[in-house]
């Protein structure tokens, strides 16, 4: 019997007869989550002038050229950008915790004839007129990462999932990283906290996870697991499975974002990540990627063919995004990129209110932004791709709900979340940027006397758990 392709019921693009619709068409031209570049046009940076695709799609090359050094980049810009921009890159860079690393695809994203506002340069570049004083809440581990740390790189929070840090590299270093205290090279601000690579630290970070059968969820992060070894991951991952009590491994990585090249062209290590996930799949556990697109700016075909090929292998990806000001901020924005999020098979998981990170107050938006951008995503498409805005509760609290909150006072800036399966009994503080306050809030804050002040009005203005809450 010779098989035979059915034919359709409906050709494509014929109009139905028949029906009156209760909405028009809509125009293809408008579905601009489905139309996205290529590639970049790299060849319009001097320095990457004369580089063929071939050596634009290796993953090694990206790796080798990608910049780690302020003078090094801004040379690389000079023809491109004002003297004024170069200057006041430099001083950033000079007041900047986060250490520099941009490979050569992100360069070439970037709008070099708006270099102030795109929102890829946002992202990777500081600028020093852009740069706005601390809170005087905020701290450099905010999260308290550490302080929850039972050994080294392992931060036992969640009564079911630990974060393992195995190493403190990453293929781009974002200047907005909650974990600014130890990812990277020390600064002049900054000394870090390091997590290298290093097998008996593993070992001790193992033991500990074997020994709680509590423990069911691991997220495997860093720095980036792009940056472990294909036998690494085999280890760390192999190591896990093994495990009775471990059910879920998160593997954590930006590069897909940053760096899609390597997935494209480093067979061993996609090869050692789709093992992992096969192994767990036999031993009904669940393996799967997290990774990390902000602005749909970062999507291009090469992003395709990289998700393209991860979802072939069976692979799920989910991506975490962190609000920023300037780069996903606005309603058209954040849908395109939850839509466009969603054409490339990564499915939109979590969008984090911005931490309270050392250095780059110019980021961080209100809490009443995202609880607006929610509002305005939720309804664009199906609810599995429709991400959860959080907050991740400064001091330990893990992520929330950035609706929640058991108390929000939008003149002061000041919002209370509470994490009963957490750390019972414990309040938890977020403060929106100063500068976005009304002025009434901006006057206060100016003023150190009022900070406590404002702080204990808050927390009395929180009920008991179960009686609702006062605004």
């Amino acid at each position: 019997m010779t098989a035979t392709t059915p034919t359709p019921l409906i050709e494509l693009g014929t109009k139905p007869s028949g029906i009156v619709p209760l909405k028009p068409p809509v125009d293809p031209a408008t579905l601009r989550h489905k139309n996205f570049i290529d590639a970049p046009d790299w060849r319009r940076i001097p320095a990457y002038a004369d580089v063929t695709e071939e050596q634009f799609l290796d993953h090694k090359w990206q790796s080798k050229k990608s910049i780690t050094r302020p003078d090094k980049l801004l040379d690389a810009l000079r023809s491109l950008v004002s003297e004024e921009f170069i200057r006041d890159a430099t001083e950033g860079f000079q007041r900047a915790p986060m250490s520099l690393r941009v490979s050569p695809y992100m360069l070439s994203l970037i709008d070099w004839n708006d270099p102030y506002d795109d929102p890829l340069r946002i992202q990777f570049i500081p600028l020093a007129s852009r740069l706005l004083p601390d809170h005087p809440k905020l701290g450099l581990d905010s999260l308290h990462e550490r302080a929850d740390a039972p050994v080294p790189g392992l931060t036992h929070r969640y009564p079911d999932k630990a974060l393992f840090l195995p190493l403190d590299t990453c293929p781009v270093y974002c200047r907005f990283c909650t974990r600014s205290y130890a990812v990277g090279i020390d600064t002049e601000e900054v000394e870090k906290t390091h997590f290298r690579v290093d097998e008996a630290r593993w070992k001790q970070a193992f033991e500990y996870i074997a020994s709680r059968p509590e423990l069911e969820d691991i997220v495997v992060s860093g720095g980036d697991a792009y940056n472990l070894r294909p036998e690494q991951i085999t280890l760390i991952l192999t190591t896990l499975l093994e495990m009775p009590n471990i059910q879920r491994i998160r593997v954590a990585t930006k590069g897909p974002a940053v760096m899609p090249q390597k997935i494209l062209t480093d067979d061993e290590w996609v090869d050692a990540v789709t093992r992992g996930v096969d192994l767990g799949r036999k031993l009904h556990k669940e393996v799967v990627l997290h990774t990390h697109f902000n602005n749909p700016n970062e999507i291009t075909g090469i992003t395709r063919d990289a998700m393209n090929r991860l979802f072939e292998r069976g692979i799920t990806i989910r991506n975490q995004s962190v609000l920023q000001r300037g780069v996903n901020d606005t309603p058209e924005t954040m849908k395109l990129l939850v839509k466009r999020l969603g054409q490339i098979h990564v499915h939109p998981y979590y969008v984090y209110v911005h931490d309270l990170v050392q250095g780059v107050e110019d980021l961080r938006t209100t809490l009443e932004t995202g609880l607006m951008l929610e509002k305005h995503v939720r309804g664009t498409t199906a609810g599995f791709n429709t991400p959860t805005f959080v907050v991740d509760a400064p001091g330990g609290g893990g992520k929330r709900d950035a609706h929640s909150y058991e108390f929000y006072d939008r003149e002061t800036g000041i919002s209370i979340y509470q994490a009963p399966s957490v750390k019972p009994g414990q309040r938890y503080i977020y403060f929106d940027p100063i500068d976005l306050l009304p002025p009434e809030g901006q006057a206060r804050w100016a003023d150190p006397s009022q900070h406590q002040v404002m702080i204990d009005d808050a927390l009395s203005r929180v009920r008991e758990p179960g009686r609702g809450r006062p605004d």
